[in-house]
C-alpha cells in the first residue's frame, strides 16, 4: 500500500495493476471543512482518513502542496487538487507577466490579429520592480484610477484606489521595513492596473462573474467549463467620486458581508438569471458574442501558461475566474484563483457548490466508470480537447470558417440531473477504457 521512495517520501495508492479497476473504497482527506466535505461525506463508497492515514483523493489547500507534494510518492490512480505550479496562473503578477508573453508569441507567429483576442487584461505593473515604468505610463495619464492590488492574497485584502503619485509614495513607506529587517523581510509585491472606470451596472451597482473552469490536463490541455456561476454585487451605488469606498468598488463576498445593510440574497445573481437579463436588454446576439468572448478569456489565459504548468497525471485543479463586463460588454480578467470559495453564502450558494463539487468529482471519476470520451458531464461541458470542442459530433474546425460552435453552454439551462441520469445509464454494462 504505502511505500516510502526514500526517508522523506511518503506513498499513497493501491498495489500497481490495479489503477483503473473500479474500487470497493476511494480513502479521501481534506482540510476544508464547507460544502466539500459534505459532498464527499456523501459519496457513496467514499471513506474519509484522518491524520497521517493512507489517501487515494486529497483535496489539499496550497500550503501543504508546497510543503509536501515534491515528497509525496503517489500511484497511478491517486488524484490531488492541485498542479504543483499553479500560482503561475493565479498570482496576479504571473497571470500578467504569462498573458504578456503569450501575447507577444501569437503576434510573432500569427499576426496582430491573433495577438489582440488577449486584449482582455488591464494595463498592469508589477510593484516595486515596474514602479518606473508605472509611473511613465501614469505621467501619460493624468487623472484616471488605478488599482493597486497585492499579488497573493484574496478576498479583497490589501486593495486600494488612487489617482495621485502621492498615494504610491505613502504606499511604499508602508510596505518599507525598517534598516534593521529590510534585509530578512522581503517588500510584499503589488501589481498597479488601470482600474475599470465604465464597469457594466445593474441597478445601479457594480458586479463581477465568478466562473468554474476545471483543467484535468495542461499537455494536453483538457478543460471543462460550468454552466452555473453567480454575478457578485457591491452593496452601494458605483461612483468614481468616493475611490476609498470598498463597499463601492470591491464585489468580493468577504468585503461586501461587512457591510451594516448587507444581504447574501440582494448581492448574488445566478448566471443563468444574469444571461437572461443582459438578453432582454440588448438581445441574444448580443449576449451570444459577449459569451464568446468570455470563452476566449479561459482558453487564451490556460494557453499562456500551458508550457509553464508541470502537467502531472495526479493532478486537476478547479479555476475560480473572475470577469468584469464594461458598458461596452467587453469582458475583462481580473484574476483566476486557485482556491475558490466553496463555503456558501445562502442556500441557493449551497446548491450551486455543491452540484458543481458533485461534478467536479464525476470527470475525476476515482471511480473508473466514465470512458474518456464524454463532452458533458453534469453541468460541465467539455470546451478544449487539445483543440476546440463543437457542441454537435465530428472533427476539430480549426480554419475558423463553417458554423462551428463551441461546446459551451455558460449560463443556459443545467439540466444536470437528467443528464447524469442517462449518462450512467448509457455507461453501464459497457466496457471501460483509459482516459
Amino acid at each position: 500500500m504505502s511505500r516510502q521512495k526514500n526517508q522523506n517520501y511518503k506513498g499513497h495508492g493501491l498495489p500497481k495493476g490495479r489503477e483503473r479497476e473500479q474500487r470497493a473504497s476511494i480513502r479521501f482527506k481534506t482540510t476544508l471543512m464547507n460544502t466539500l466535505m459534505d459532498v464527499l461525506h456523501h459519496r457513496p463508497g467514499w471513506v474519509e482518513v484522518k491524520d497521517e492515514g493512507e489517501w487515494d483523493f486529497y483535496w489539499c489547500d496550497v500550503s501543504w502542496l508546497r510543503e509536501n507534494f515534491d515528497h509525496t510518492y503517489m500511484d497511478e490512480h491517486v488524484r490531488i487538487s492541485h498542479f504543483r505550479n499553479h500560482y503561475e496562473l493565479t498570482r496576479k503578477n504571473y497571470m500578467v507577466k504569462n498573458l504578456k508573453r503569450f501575447r507577444k508569441q501569437l503576434e510573432r507567429e500569427a499576426g496582430k490579429l491573433e495577438a489582440a483576442k488577449c486584449d482582455f487584461f488591464p494595463k498592469t505593473f508589477e510593484m516595486p520592480c515596474e514602479y518606473h515604468l508605472f509611473v511613465e505610463e501614469f505621467r501619460k495619464n493624468p487623472g484616471i484610477t488605478w488599482i493597486m492590488k497585492p499579488v497573493a492574497r484574496s478576498q479583497g485584502k490589501g486593495i486600494f484606489l488612487f489617482r495621485r503619485l502621492k498615494d504610491i509614495m505613502d504606499w511604499k513607506k508602508d510596505t518599507r521595513s525598517s534598516d534593521d529587517q529590510k534585509d530578512d523581510i522581503p517588500v510584499e509585491n503589488y501589481v498597479a492596473q488601470h482600474y475599470i472606470e465604465n464597469p457594466y451596472l445593474i441597478g445601479g451597482r457594480k458586479f463581477d462573474l465568478r466562473v468554474y473552469v476545471l483543467v484535468m490536463s495542461y499537455m494536453p490541455l483538457r478543460a471543462w467549463l460550468y454552466r452555473d456561476g453567480f454575478a457578485r454585487f457591491s452593496n452601494t451605488r458605483f461612483t468614481l467620486n468616493s475611490i476609498d469606498d470598498q463597499y463601492v468598488h470591491l464585489t468580493n463576498v468577504a468585503v461586501q458581508k461587512t457591510s451594516p445593510d448587507y444581504h447574501p440574497k440582494g448581492c448574488k445573481w445566478m448566471l443563468q438569471r444574469f444571461r437572461q437579463y443582459l438578453a432582454s436588454k440588448h438581445g441574444p446576439k448580443a449576449v451570444e458574442t459577449l459569451f464568446s468572448d468570455m470563452d476566449n478569456i479561459f482558453i487564451r489565459s490556460l494557453q499562456s501558461v500551458q508550457k509553464a504548468i508541470i502537467s502531472d497525471k495526479h493532478c486537476f485543479e478547479l479555476y475560480g475566474y473572475d470577469i468584469l463586463i464594461d458598458q461596452d460588454l467587453k469582458p475583462w480578467l481580473l484574476e483566476v484563483n486557485a482556491s475558490p470559495s466553496l463555503t456558501a453564502s445562502s442556500q441557493e450558494d449551497y446548491e450551486l457548490k455543491t452540484c458543481l463539487l458533485e461534478d467536479t468529482l464525476h470527470i475525476v471519476d476515482m471511480e473508473a466508470r466514465l470512458t474518456g470520451r464524454e463532452k458533458r458531464v453534469g453541468g460541465f461541458d467539455l470546451m478544449w480537447n487539445d483543440g476546440p470542442v463543437s457542441r454537435e459530433d465530428g472533427a476539430h474546425d480549426l480554419s475558423g470558417l463553417g458554423n462551428f460552435v463551441t461546446n459551451t453552454h455558460l449560463g443556459c439551462v443545467n439540466d444536470r440531473k437528467k443528464q447524469l441520469r442517462q449518462l450512467f445509464r448509457s455507461l453501464q454494462g459497457q466496457k471501460k477504457t483509459p482516459n
